[in-house]
C-alpha cells in the first residue's frame, strides 16, 4: 500500500498526486493531468496503469476529445482507504466506517466502558472489526481515523485531562495507545471541536471562515474553527466556555470542577433552579421547556435567564475571535425558543452581533467531523506533511 512508505520516489510522489486529484473530483483524465503537470503522457499513462493495478483507480467512461477521439477519465476506487470515526460520550460511543470520499459505510452504537483505558481501547478495536464485518470491507484498509472525546487532549503532554464523565481516562496517552492497537494514523480532540468540524465539512460552517460551534446539554461547550481549522489551544483546551465568570462566583472552588457558567446554564442548574423557584418537582429540560410554551411564568423566567447569560458569554467570545457565525446545537442549545431569546440578548450587547443559528446535523455532527478529519488525515499522509497543515475550509 502506497501510505505505508514514509520516504517517496518522484514516482510515489506522482502517485499520490492523481490519488488527491481523484479524491477532489467525481472524474480525472490522464490527458488532463499530463497537461497540468507538464509530465509526458506516457508518464502518465504509466502511473494510471499501476494505480489502476493497485486498486485505487477505476475507469468511468471515456468523454469526447478532437475529431476521432475520446479521452479515458477515472475516478477514485473509494474502498481502497478506508476512514474510522468515533464520537465517544459519556454514557455511549458512536462509531463509522467511510470510504475515502467520506461516504459512511456502516455506523455502530456501544455503551461507553468505565473500566479504564485498556477496556476503552478494546471496545474501539472491536468496533473496527465489527464495522469492517459489516461493510463487507477488510480491516487492513483502514488508512485514518479520528476520535472526538468529552475532555481536552495535551498534544505536548499526548495525555487526555478534564475528563470528568469517563473512569480513568485523565493522564491516558490515547493517540500512542490506540495507534499501535489499531495500527492505522488516527488524531484525538475535544468531542466539540469535531462537531465544529463537522459543521465546517457538512453543516452551517460551510464556506465560513471564522465561525464557534456552541453545545449546550449537560455542559456547555464550544469548538473554535478559525480560518478554516479548528482552534486547540496551547493544551487543547481552547473553548472551554464553560470556564467563563458568568452567572456565578469565579473564586468560589466549588465552580472548578464544572465551570461557573456550566454550573449556571446546564440542564442540571436549569432543573434545580426551576423547581427552587416554585416549579414542579422532578422537571426534566423538556418539561421545562412545554411549560413555558403552555405559559409558565417560572419555566420562562428561568430559560430567560439562561439565554440571557448564554449571550454574555457569545459577546465574550465575539470579543476574542471575532466569528462570523455562532451555530448553537446540543439537546439544549437546539431549541429554536432559546436560541430566539439568545439573538435578542446578544444584539442588545453588542452593536456588531454575530448570526446565531442552529445546527441542521444535530447528533451527527460529531461523528461526521471525526471523518472528515480522518479525510484531512489521509491527505496529509498523501502529501508527506503534517496533518495540522493540510486542514481545509
Amino acid at each position: 500500500m502506497i501510505l505505508a512508505h514514509q520516504t517517496f520516489s518522484s514516482r510515489q510522489q506522482i502517485q499520490r498526486a492523481v490519488i488527491l486529484a481523484a479524491m477532489d473530483n467525481d472524474q480525472v483524465s490522464r490527458a488532463e493531468l499530463a497537461r497540468l503537470s507538464g509530465l509526458s503522457k506516457q508518464t502518465m499513462s504509466d502511473v494510471f496503469r499501476e494505480l489502476e493495478e493497485d486498486g485505487w483507480l477505476a475507469l468511468a467512461g471515456r468523454v469526447s476529445g478532437t475529431v476521432g477521439r475520446s479521452a479515458a477519465v477515472y475516478e477514485l476506487a473509494p474502498s481502497r482507504a478506508l476512514l474510522f470515526g468515533a464520537d465517544v460520550g459519556g454514557t455511549k460511543i458512536h462509531t463509522a466506517l467511510a470510504d475515502a470520499k467520506g461516504r459512511v459505510l456502516a455506523e455502530l452504537e456501544v455503551p461507553t466502558t468505565q473500566d479504564g483505558p485498556h477496556a476503552f481501547a478494546d471496545q474501539l478495536v472491536e468496533c473496527c472489526r465489527r464495522l469492517t464485518e459489516m461493510a463487507g470491507q477488510s480491516r487492513d484498509r483502514i488508512a485514518a481515523g479520528a476520535i472526538g472525546i468529552p475532555g481536552a487532549f495535551d498534544k505536548a503532554a499526548r495525555k487526555l485531562f478534564m475528563v470528568p464523565n469517563i473512569a480513568g481516562m485523565n493522564g491516558y496517552a490515547i493517540e500512542d495507545d490506540l495507534r499501535e492497537k489499531l495500527g492505522f494514523e488516527l488524531r484525538v480532540d475535544n468531542d466539540v471541536n469535531m462537531a465544529a468540524k463537522g459543521e465546517m465539512w457538512q453543516g452551517e460552517g460551510r464556506d465560513i471562515a471564522c465561525f464557534v460551534f456552541i453545545a449546550l446539554g449537560t455542559g456547555i461547550g464550544m469548538g473554535i474553527i478559525n480560518e478554516g481549522r479548528i482552534l486547540s489551544g496551547a493544551r487543547g483546551a481552547a473553548g472551554e466556555v464553560a470556564t467563563l465568570p458568568i452567572g456565578g462566583d469565579a473564586f468560589d472552588a466549588r465552580n472548578f470542577h464544572a465551570g461557573v457558567l456550566e454550573r449556571s446554564v446546564g440542564s442540571i442548574a436549569l432543573c434545580e433552579r426551576y423547581e427552587g423557584a416554585g416549579g414542579a418537582p422532578g422537571s426534566t429540560m423538556r418539561d421545562i421547556f412545554a411549560a413555558s410554551q403552555k405559559g409558565d411564568a417560572i419555566a420562562t423566567a428561568v430559560l430567560t435567564e439562561a439565554a440571557r447569560q448564554i449571550a454574555l458569554g457569545i459577546v465574550a467570545t465575539c470579543a476574542i475571535l471575532d466569528p462570523q457565525r455562532v451555530v448553537m446545537g446540543g439537546s439544549i442549545g437546539e431549541r429554536e425558543e432559546l436560541v430566539d431569546m439568545i439573538r435578542h440578548f446578544v444584539a442588545l450587547a453588542t452593536p456588531t452581533p454575530p448570526e446565531c443559528v442552529i445546527s441542521t446535523l444535530g447528533r451527527r455532527a460529531g461523528l461526521l467531523g471525526t471523518i472528515g478529519q480522518s479525510q484531512d488525515l489521509l491527505r496529509a499522509q498523501l502529501l508527506n506533511v503534517e496533518p495540522a497543515r493540510v486542514g481545509r475550509p
